[in-house]
């Protein structure tokens, strides 16, 4: 078993820069785990920490059944692949495979024999007498995934490994990197600040802020029911729209518009009560016409994406009175020059864009919108939140 288990696990730098705050978590067997959050937010803090590469000032560490809190790197049975690789430039792909055997003392025969079969699984086979200054980026990113697998480590740590590729590398390297780890069956816990990679990549996936983690869950769970607003707008490579609500019986007032209240919501909130709405882009419908239920505004930009195009629109607040007599009326006035205005977004398919300046109706999917109080989700049973990080601290990493 190479389960990770992780308890009151704290790192505090000189100074006080507390870079992960009594962090408790747990990683499967044979899991790929993604841990995901902005710069600074402690993640590779937290990877070289379980590496055995940053002493831990408090709590502990459990691979399997040992307790490796306090062991150094290599008795931990663990790989890293850094996000420059950190191969070695005056050997040859071959050594570079082998190196780690090499430490550990295997006869020259055995290790030759273990980096040609690893590289024949990785497609480098051709390459082994090359050094890494005549490989391309995909193909040093490769040669060092095969150095982690010869030794068959019970762990894999991957330190943003795709973030040296241009975009077409990186979408063949992530293909490869999550059929590979299918195939071992191995313990991976991958870093990145890019959440279409951990989306795509990670069975579960830890999103972290300020040394603590805001939320663990599955990609489905963390794009489609983000436990707090700070992973809202940081999931999704549009960010949730999140506006000012209020409850009115079983209504919500956004803006000059009156939509349902989400059936989650239903009997936790209170008349009148001031909220959170949030609802991704993709789960809105763009209607050049009225439509009931709608939020309506003027389209300011519009940024084509391929196959969809993402619509901005400015739409009204509640102190916009011209808007709510063109909404009364419904006769597709735009929204009036006065303040209270925030901005949604909506992703429009192909051929049905509009123009900046067209005046747009935005309806909610059924099922697909929330609300957030004091920025925690509200549900129907407890609010799916994670404590947030204490006030004023830092982090690093």
């Amino acid at each position: 078993m190479s389960a990770i288990t992780m308890r009151e696990l704290t790192k505090v730098y000189p100074g006080g820069v507390r870079a992960l705050d009594a962090l408790d978590l747990e990683i499967a067997d044979g899991e790929f785990f993604a841990l995901l959050g902005p710069s600074g937010c402690g993640k590779t803090t937290l990877l070289r920490t379980i590496a055995g590469l940053e002493i831990a000032s408090g709590g502990s560490v459990h691979i399997g059944e040992r307790n490796v809190t306090n062991l150094p790197p290599g008795k931990r049975d663990v790989a890293m692949v850094f996000q420059d690789y950190a191969l070695f430039p005056h050997m040859t792909v071959q050594e570079n495979i082998a190196y780690p055997l090499r430490i550990k003392k295997v006869d020259r025969r055995s290790r030759a024999d273990k980096a040609a079969e690893t590289a024949d699984e990785l497609g480098l086979s051709g390459l082994l007498a090359r050094r890494p200054g005549q490989l391309s980026g995909g193909q040093q990113q490769r040669v060092a995934l095969a150095r982690a697998m010869a030794c068959h480590p019970q762990v894999f740590l991957l330190d943003e490994p795709l973030s040296n590729l241009d975009a077409r590398l990186r979408l063949e390297a992530r293909t490869f990197l999550k059929r590979l780890q299918r195939e071992l069956g191995v313990t991976t816990v991958f870093v990145t600040h890019d959440q279409a990679e951990a989306l795509a990549l990670a069975d579960r996936i830890a999103v972290m802020e300020g040394g603590r983690i805001r939320q663990v869950g599955t990609p489905t769970e963390v794009f489609r029911r983000p436990a707090n607003t700070f992973v809202a707008g940081f999931i999704g490579s549009t960010p949730m729209n999140l506006v000012d609500a209020q409850v009115d019986g079983d209504e919500l007032t956004v803006g000059r518009a009156r939509l349902p209240l989400p059936d989650d919501a239903r009997g936790q909130v209170t008349d009148g009560e001031r909220l959170v709405y949030g609802v991704r882009p993709e789960y809105l419908d763009y209607s050049p016409t009225p439509v009931p239920g709608a939020l309506t505004g003027q389209v300011v930009v519009v940024e084509n994406l391929g196959s969809v195009s993402l619509v901005s629109l400015d739409v009204p607040g509640d102190d916009t009175a011209d808007a709510a007599d063109a909404d009364a009326t419904g006769d597709g006035g735009t929204a009036g020059d006065g303040g209270g205005r925030t901005s949604v977004q909506v992703v429009v398919a192909e051929g049905g864009e509009p123009e900046p300046g067209d005046t747009g109706w935005v309806v909610p999917r059924p099922g697909r919108s929330l609300l957030y109080r004091d920025g925690d989700l509200v549900t129907a049973g407890e609010t799916a939140s994670v404590p947030a990080p204490r006030a004023g601290a830092g982090v690093q990493g």
